[in-house]
């Protein structure tokens, strides 16, 4: 499936005919705070929406209900999308004009330099980006940028020195108005990736501060409709127009809301109070309880939307150690693990279908490469315990196995793990269930190669979010099932398919959108032909919004309605 979903709960979707309105303030309740106001840095994926306000790309995404315009790429900073010229090597971008920085020393235009400096900073010492991993091999020269910023002392002085003197080769910069990307190989989601948030462009000022550091946020500017007016740390951070911001030359947000005031430390049934009484406005990184949503629908309250954003969960088998004699690695035992799940009792345990849709691919829904097929077909998604039997028994094991699946202890994963227990204990496999702190769950448990060789864990219940939304498939594979002989941080047990790999650089490649997917429709069976993981849903997002919100159109890259698009009518 090509598009992200968003689709109303309800039967009525037509967006109300009231003309725009500007003016008041949108209230945005959450429970943590915006962690990050540099682009740079890591953030959370809720930060998408924040960024959506304060930052422009490229190239980025309308913010629509319908899901193909959902992910086509967008001319944002750049007048128009280009077409790839030297067989897909080289990109060049001209700047939409009127575009200001509201720089101290009053407006300034957007320039080609300030896209190659934002690129600069991604690398640099004091807080890299994990972005930048992206571009250090597709950018002519951008490594090596990088392998010289990673010798400089992490101080400003030497920081913004190498960054005035230096160049990245594959971004040339002709003219203000001009910037030309030079690709060391073909790749179609490039204009993808120029949807990051990281790769804003940075005005020279930014380089007198440390990145995401107080004096930075202090001294905040935007080019993009709004800007920071005040931040009270763990409180509430206040957006205010941006005063040189134009709507003419931003063809993506409309700014209708004067301002923008994201409130944290707000619990989740306290926002949905709020939004119900009409005391605050959308939710920031507040999830819809389950529970509020089924009392929602019985209501028919038309102000509840899906949207589709590319998550999944699915189940990692460890095939590297050597326990039950290295079972794991027998082909017919990872298809009996597969048979063994009832994955409509899993969608079951996160809140039903508008949560969760049985998943039986790596590529979830919102994500090219996503199609229905079935490998391991169980009637009506509830597990084949007799098919599974069967196959333990093919591989020599007609007694059955014992593992090990330690769980993430929070939320409902350890519901979610009870749920797989029964079911594979059904079909013959004993389960040992291991209660793991979230703190250790990833950082120390299932991301240290050495537990999986020496066998602390069989099993685990794991989950994926894209980087970006659309032609991501590069960011589920890659990182996760492909091994190039050094342990990967997310391929918990260095599966590799040199196969379907070479069907992903394919797909990567060619300039025929349509055959991109195909050829990652091939790569996703190649993979679950080998069963190295068991999916098991595709997650969705419940949105929701106060009674005062018009015109809630879901933004894909922030993973809720597009705060520069609403307006207020009360």
């Amino acid at each position: 499936m090509l598009g992200l979903l968003s689709l109303s709960l309800m039967s009525s979707t037509a967006l109300q005919a009231q003309e725009a309105k500007t003016g008041g303030t949108l209230r945005v309740l959450g429970t943590a705070e915006v962690d990050r106001f540099d682009t740079v840095p890591p953030a959370t994926a809720v930060t998408g929406s924040f960024f959506r306000a304060v930052t422009r790309q490229l190239i980025s995404f309308a913010a629509s209900e319908d899901p193909h315009e959902q992910i086509a790429p967008q001319a944002d900073l750049a007048e128009s999308v280009p077409t790839p010229t030297n067989d897909g090597l080289t990109y060049t971008f001209k700047l939409r004009q009127g575009v200001d920085w509201n720089a101290p020393g009053g407006a300034r235009q957007v320039t080609s330099a300030d896209i190659e400096r934002g690129f600069m900073r991604l690398c640099n010492p004091f807080l890299p980006s994990p972005s930048a991993s992206y571009f250090e091999d597709m950018i002519v020269g951008f490594a090596d940028f990088c392998a010289g910023f990673a010798k400089v002392d992490a101080k400003v002085d030497t920081m913004k020195a190498y960054i005035e003197q230096g160049d990245i080769k594959g971004i040339e910069t002709p003219s203000d108005d001009t910037v030309v990307f030079q690709l060391t190989r073909a790749a179609n989601d490039f204009i993808y990736l120029l949807t990051l948030p990281v790769t804003s462009p940075a005005p020279v000022e930014v380089l007198d501060y440390l990145p995401d550091s107080p004096e930075y946020r202090q001294n905040f500017i935007s080019a993009a409709p709004y800007t920071i007016e005040s931040y009270v740390p763990d409180s509430m951070v206040r957006l205010v127009r941006n005063p040189v911001w134009k709507a003419e030359n931003d063809p993506l947000r409309k700014a209708y809301v004067d301002a923008i005031e994201v409130v944290a430390g707000v619990q989740a049934d306290a926002a949905m109070q709020q939004l119900q009484s009409g005391d605050g406005d959308m939710l920031f990184d507040i999830p819809v309880p389950p529970v509020t949503v089924q009392m929602l629908k019985m209501q028919g309250d038309e102000k509840l939307s899906t949207l589709a954003e590319g998550a999944s969960k699915m189940i990692w088998i460890n095939t590297v150690s050597n326990n039950n004699d290295g079972a794991l690695r027998n082909p017919k035992v990872r298809q009996a693990l597969n048979y063994a799940i009832d994955k409509a009792a899993v969608v079951q345990q996160y809140g039903g279908p508008e949560f969760a849709t049985p998943l039986n691919g790596i590529f979830p829904l919102g994500i090219l490469g996503n199609h229905d097929f079935s490998p391991y077909p169980t009637p009506n998604n509830q597990g084949d315990p007799e098919k599974a039997r069967a196959l333990l028994a093919e591989a020599g094991y007609p007694d059955g196995l014992t593992l090990k699946m330690p769980f993430r202890n929070l939320g409902i994963d350890p519901a979610v793990a009870q749920v797989l227990q029964a079911s594979l204990q059904k079909a013959g496999f004993t389960i040992e269930l291991v209660p793991t702190p979230a703190s250790d769950f990833y950082a120390r448990l299932i991301t240290n190669f050495d537990n999986a060789l020496n066998g602390v864990w069989d099993l685990v219940p794991s989950g994926w979010s894209p980087d970006w939304p659309g032609g991501a498939a590069r960011s589920i594979y890659q990182p996760q099932y492909t091994y190039d002989g050094t342990h990967g941080t997310f391929n918990f047990s260095d599966y590799n398919n040199d196969a379907a790999s070479e069907v992903a650089a394919r797909a990567l490649t060619t300039t025929d959108l349509a055959e991109s997917e195909k050829l990652w429709q091939q790569v996703d069976e190649m993979v679950v032909a080998d069963a190295p993981t068991v999916p098991l849903v595709s997650l969705t997002t419940v949105l929701y919004h106060g009674t005062a919100v018009e015109n809630f159109l879901p933004f894909a890259a922030g993973g809720n309605g597009d705060w520069t698009n609403v307006w207020l009518n009360r």
